[in-house]
């Protein structure tokens, strides 16, 4: 059969009959099954697309087919760095090679015989959709969830960009791999930290894997201690956040990160030129690098001293690169007796290290033990003597307990050009001001230098920039960057089922129906990033009473990494990449979409290898020789009469096969139901060979034969399915139910063994009692020769499994 031809010719009529188009006035339980859409930085799908997408589409069709109304949509998160750095490389404007691709996509994703609906689309780079990414910006600045602050920034100087810290990876910008530093730049944030002890509360609901959920509570990395207060020898205080109040006697040094506002006042003339030195030296690490256990610990003395509130101690106040403004209070309370960075620190610097905790053989002790050399509180176990140290540190007002979170709220701000623009207005009259709703969306212009430089490319169109203050009328600035492309995606589900909408971003009786999203697929790489995002805005919007739902996604599944085959991620810089258009030349789709299923556990992946392909086309010529064979003297009346052995054990295999195959679909175990499927085709070759031929008991099992494959080859299926004079289509049919009754075998194959060793295999009724197994057992020609010059001392029978025989 020419597979591409056939194919082809069921593509124009789904698409022609509309089969896939949602309709939720059908029957059937809303069913929202979403794969994460893709990125078109370049003009073909690759097999990562396909590993995605063709078994996550197998999914939603068997969904389908159970009676579920499916919402299947698909888009593009258009919007993002590399169409950027693609212009700057070729000149080819990012609107245009973006849109161009997103037309060869849409091509090539209908050609996988995707059941996606493309009434329901999203692009986040056209105005209609990020107007409303603007508009949801402008609700969480009035709900004081966007606001604007100098901070200490990653920033990529290849990309010219600032970078989230979730997107430096080993200290380089996760893009372009170049080394990040870090500026000081006044930017948007959004509040996700607001949300820290809902989005952990919340993870357990979740039906996600638990390394997702291990890695955003890692993230989120909340801490429970106490926020302490130390003086500053010339005046003015600074606070540290600790888990370990009840080390506090023991500390003999403190700590700032060296972009904390105070350096500059507290360091000393003798001491400024290494501390400007040392500034410079930190700002050339990532955040990731500085954290690192494994670095090696540096810092400076500021010359300035601190005293510390329990004791009235005066101890020096360093800077070190380990500390980060950013997280906490950006200062720290070293106790180099009882922690293992401060000890490090404290050796390489000749620092004092004094103990304040019994235990342990040396130092540094983390353990527990009683607090010593802590006037007032010796004696004491050290896990009361937090509270006990803290409750005396807040009756002076030098203390109190505090929760606190390694998260930081999400920097927002790109100095990009090929994102949303930010929709706020700067007026040196009223300040910052947002662009009022009725002037959305603020459209990119087109003619732009996007060449990087440093600074936000809108801000060399002076056509955009310059615009009248929506308050005063007085002339006034745009905001010259656009939005961290994740804020696209951190809602694009919300809109696919109310995507044609031009009067609010989604309809919440829309969103009551179809929302949460049942099952969402994609990769694990997103887990802090992409999927807390989008957690954060639906917990934020329900707040605002745009919704009424607390998380977006139900169900999560990851798939695996398809990688090269030199077991390499794939890459062009390494020439492993495979392109699976050549393989669809030859085979077809629907081959290449099973084999994809069948060699690789879906949620694994692994190294690329085609040795099987090949076995899955024959595999499907095989079902098209026996389809052909039933379809001989048509479809027979009446129903299955069962008389024989062979067909009893025809019908077995078939409820086994149903029943086993429905239950690997469901946990997205596509390469064992595929082998069940090929092993239910053996079985019905078995039957046609031993000269059985229940014309009934054949079409019943092809038919449900082919409703089985219907998933995983849809064209192939509704091919066979045409042939066998079904009413079209093979998707509007109910998927197979398991017969129960023909689970129950008359006859079982059961193993004997003689002191452990398989010696035969025996055909027993089901029926037979423990006395005629074992007689049968001890009759076998092979079990008597293995038992030859021995007395059997004990005989076991496990009923329609196994009889083991002892002797010696």
């Amino acid at each position: 059969m020419d597979y591409r031809a056939m194919e082809k010719k069921w593509e124009k009529k789904w698409e022609e009959t509309k089969l896939y188009s949602f309709d939720p006035n059908q029957p059937g339980e809303k069913k929202y099954v979403l794969e994460m859409f893709s990125y078109p930085s370049a003009a073909k799908l690759h097999i990562g697309h396909w590993y995605n997408y063709g078994p996550a589409d197998s999914f939603a069709r068997f969904k389908r087919m159970q009676g579920y109304n499916v919402f299947h949509p698909m888009g593009f998160d258009a919007f993002g760095l590399p169409a950027e750095n693609y212009a700057i490389k070729t000149g080819i404007h990012p609107k245009d090679s973006t849109y161009a691709n997103m037309e060869i996509m849409e091509e090539q994703l209908r050609n996988i015989g995707g059941s996606f609906d493309w009434n329901h689309t999203v692009k986040t780079c056209d105005p209609g959709y990020y107007k409303w990414t603007q508009w949801l910006f402008l609700q969480l600045y009035k709900n004081g969830l966007a606001y604007r602050k100098e901070a200490p920034v990653n920033w990529c100087p290849s990309c010219n960009t600032v970078l989230a810290n979730e997107q430096v990876v080993d200290g380089c910008c996760e893009r372009c791999h170049t080394a990040v530093t870090r500026r000081n730049l006044t930017q948007w944030f959004f509040r996700i930290t607001q949300y820290a002890d809902e989005l952990l509360a919340d993870l357990p609901k979740l039906d996600w894997p638990e390394r997702i959920k291990a890695m955003q509570v890692n993230w989120i990395g909340r801490s429970e201690g106490a926020e302490i207060t130390f003086s500053l020898e010339n005046g003015g205080s600074f606070p540290v956040f600790t888990t370990r109040a009840d080390t506090l006697f023991g500390n003999t040094y403190c700590v700032l990160a060296p972009e904390h506002p105070l350096v500059d006042s507290i360091t000393t003339p003798e001491q400024k030129e290494a501390v400007d030195q040392y500034r410079e030296y930190a700002a050339g690490a990532s955040d990731i690098d500085r954290l690192s256990t494994a670095r090696e610990k540096t810092g400076v003395f500021t010359g300035g001293y601190a005293i510390n509130p329990i004791n009235g101690r005066k101890v020096p106040i360093w800077i070190a690169d380990y500390v980060l403004f950013s997280y906490g209070t950006g200062a720290v309370m070293a106790v180099p007796a009882h922690d293992e960075r401060d000890y490090e620190f404290a050796l390489k610097y000749d620092l004092p290290i004094e103990r304040v905790v019994e235990g342990g053989e040396g130092l540094p002790y983390i353990g527990s033990g009683k607090l010593i050399n802590s006037p007032g509180f010796d004696g004491m176990e050290n896990t009361k003597g937090i509270g006990a140290i803290v409750a005396a540190l807040e009756e002076k007002g030098m203390g109190k307990l505090k929760v606190n979170y390694r998260m930081r709220d999400w920097l927002i701000s790109r100095q990009r050009y090929w994102g949303a623009p930010i929709p706020m207005i700067h007026c040196e009259h009223c300040g910052v001001v947002p662009v009022p709703e009725d002037q959305l969306p603020v459209e990119l212009p087109y003619d732009v230098d996007f060449t990087p430089d440093g600074t936000s490319p809108l801000l060399k169109n002076e056509a955009f920039m310059n615009v009248t203050c929506p308050v005063c009328g007085q002339p006034a600035r745009r905001d010259a960057d656009t939005m961290d492309t994740f804020v696209c995606s951190s809602w694009y589900y919300l809109r696919y089922p109310d995507c044609e909408n031009t009067e609010e971003a989604f309809n919440i009786d829309i969103m009551d129906k179809m929302l949460p999203v049942d099952m969402y697929i994609g990769g694990a790489e997103h887990a802090c990033m992409h999927l807390l995002y989008a957690r954060f805005f639906t917990k934020a919007l329900r707040d605002m009473g745009l919704l009424h739902f607390d998380e977006p996604f139900l169900r999560l599944v990851n798939q695996g990494l398809i990688l090269g085959p030199d077991g390499e991620k794939m890459s062009k810089s390494r020439g492993n990449v495979v392109s699976p258009d050549d393989y669809i030349d030859q085979y077809g789709s629907d081959v290449f979409r099973m084999y994809l299923m069948f060699g690789f556990s879906y949620i694994e992946g692994g190294a690329w290898n085609d040795d099987g392909i090949k076995a899955i086309s024959r595999f499907l010529d095989r079902v098209e020789r026996l389809v052909g064979q039933v379809c001989e003297n048509g479809k027979p009346q009446g129903g299955e009469k069962v008389a024989s052995a062979a067909e009893k054990e025809l019908l077995y295999v078939l409820a086994n096969t149903v029943s086993r195959v429905t239950d690997d679909l469901e946990r997205l175990s596509f390469n064992t139901a595929i082998a069940r499927i090929m092993e239910l085709v053996n079985a019905l070759y078995r039957y046609r060979e031993a000269g059985a031929n229940n014309a009934a008991i054949l079409w019943k099992a092809m038919g449900d034969l082919v409703l089985m494959l219907a998933p995983f080859a849809p064209h192939f299926a509704e091919e066979m399915f045409n042939r066998m004079g079904g009413e079209y289509s093979v998707f509007q049919q109910k998927w197979p139910e398991c017969n129960e009754a023909d689970m129950v075998r008359d006859i079982v194959n059961i193993a004997v063994q003689v002191n452990g060793r398989v010696r035969a295999r025996l055909d027993v009724e089901a029926q037979a009692d423990n006395k005629a197994i074992e007689a049968a057992a001890l009759a076998d020609e092979k079990v008597q020769a293995a038992l030859e010059g021995l007395t059997v001392q004990k005989v076991i029978v496990i009923p329609k499994r196994l009889v083991s025989i002892v002797a010696k």
